[in-house]
């Protein structure tokens, strides 16, 4: 039997799981690593570490099947910046996505028009090319040694194959790329101080890309080239065709619309990205999701709550700006911050708790409406996946059905199912792989009052604007 490994190099673990061509599991595992915060909005990961994760994870799963492994592909947490001198030697702990150190270099992208005329989306200070201006400006030792720049997932492949590899899903969220046009903007380089062969080669993100070393132990298995996690998890969750939509509850929330066509101008509000499937998605992500329960039941009241109790009617007029660490789409503001709004004398803390749920919806919804679109379904996927309320709420605001899979995810394994030709595409793939169930209705009695909810809501973030800008 053939087996097909997809490892996911997250923020804080790197995890992997082995299947079959059926997309039946054989086995996971996953490795946990720091994260450093060394600065004020500062956040750095030291990119041995997932090489280690990936290694004992590879030797895991392999146990007892290492001759069988046909295929190997990494979904990988995007934007991070990894520096590489002539020995490919990391110069730098690696600059991860949620760093916002970054915001001059941002505004500058911003504020010259080759930005959006050669990439097709606006600079936010996750990207990677506002992180490679900063460190030419603040560490030019550094800047200087730089031989070559990659995103955490590329860093991993080329040690694990000698391949220096990317695929365009990935590659499309650096600012580096010509998104329409599937290729790297000399321009853009310029403008960052590098050049393009610095950069790696870029790959459909099915593809194959070279073999594992001998010494990991997978002699039969090749490597493909990948996907950033957001088009991977739409991989997973089948989420493959212009019309469909999947939605992400982690750490951060994310909404993916897959396109046929890149739609010129999008990118002003939403990414405007390249697909796994060799096609574009637009993407709304806001930074806080399903880490706002966090927040509030740990830090705020210190204690759980029976989140299955609290009703799913909407709200009472208390609204919350999901905001805790800035916000990405569609306002690119890193000085957005929290907040609860329409609190009165009987507010109660279950109203808080709903509110809660309800804030980080509507920004989702945010997205959706941002991108000029209307979504009758969605799969919902990430740890916030699992509650029934998130569900519910999520599905009545949206005012769509939501779905969730019926076993775990596997998006990259499933890249390298395709890729080693098990598959003719991903949607033969995901047609074989992935089935979805429904998880809750959207209520149309509710749907409407979080309608008028939502035009309230949208009142609240440009009426706050000016004060976030007071508070720097």
């Amino acid at each position: 039997m053939n087996y097909y490994i997809g490892l996911d190099l997250g923020t804080s673990s790197c995890k992997g799981v082995i299947i079959d061509r059926e997309g039946n599991v054989y086995g996971s595992h996953s490795v946990k690593y720091p994260v450093s915060y060394p600065a004020l909005n500062h956040s750095e990961q030291d990119p041995a570490d997932w090489l280690k994760a990936a290694v004992e994870i590879l030797a895991a799963l392999g146990e007892g099947r290492a001759d069988d492994i046909r295929g190997v592909s990494i979904a990988g947490q995007m934007h991070g910046l990894v520096m590489l001198d002539g020995n490919d030697n990391v110069i730098r702990p690696a600059i991860l996505w949620n760093d916002g150190r970054s915001e001059k270099e941002t505004a500058y992208l911003n504020g010259i028009k080759e930005t959006f005329e050669e990439t097709g989306n606006v600079a936010f200070a996750g990207f990677t090319a506002p992180k490679i201006l900063w460190v030419k400006e603040n560490e030019p030792e550094n800047f200087r040694k730089c031989k070559k720049i990659c995103l955490p997932k590329d860093y991993l492949a080329y040690m694990l194959t000698g391949v220096f590899s990317t695929d365009y899903s990935d590659a499309a969220g650096m600012l580096l790329l010509d998104v329409k046009n599937k290729k790297w903007s000399e321009k853009m380089c310029g403008i960052c101080g590098i050049s393009a062969d610095m950069l790696p080669k870029l790959y459909e993100s099915w593809e194959p890309t070279g073999k594992l070393k001998p010494r990991f132990g997978l002699k039969n298995a090749v490597m493909c080239a990948g996907a950033g996690d957001n088009a991977a998890s739409a991989v997973g969750t089948g989420t493959l065709n212009e019309g469909d939509c999947s939605i992400s509850l982690g750490t951060s929330g994310t909404v993916f619309l897959p396109c046929d066509k890149f739609i010129d101008g999008a990118g002003r509000t939403l990414h405007n990205f390249c697909h796994a499937n060799g096609k574009y998605h637009l993407m709304g992500c806001i930074l806080s999701a399903a880490s706002c329960d966090d927040w509030w039941t740990k830090r705020i009241l210190q204690t759980g709550y029976d989140r299955f109790d609290l009703g799913r009617a909407a709200g009472t007029g208390v609204y919350f700006l999901p905001y805790l660490t800035g916000e990405r789409c569609p306002h690119n503001d890193v000085h957005a911050r929290g907040a609860f709004v329409g609190l009165h004398a009987d507010t109660s803390r279950e109203d808080m708790c709903l509110a809660v749920y309800e804030g980080v919806a509507y920004a989702l919804r945010d997205c959706i409406e941002a991108g000029g679109v209307s979504v009758k379904s969605a799969v919902l996927c990430g740890g916030g996946a699992k509650s029934v309320l998130w569900q519910n709420t999520v599905a009545n605001v949206l005012g769509a059905d939501i779905y969730v899979t019926e076993k775990e995810q596997f998006g990259a394994a499933m890249l390298a199912l395709v890729g080693c030709g098990e598959y003719r595409d991903l949607n033969g793939a995901a047609s074989h792989t992935v089935r979805k169930k429904l998880a809750a209705r959207c209520d149309p009695d509710i749907a409407v009052k979080y309608g008028k909810g939502f035009e309230t809501y949208k009142k609240l973030y440009p009426a706050l604007k000016s004060v976030y800008s007071d508070m720097i």
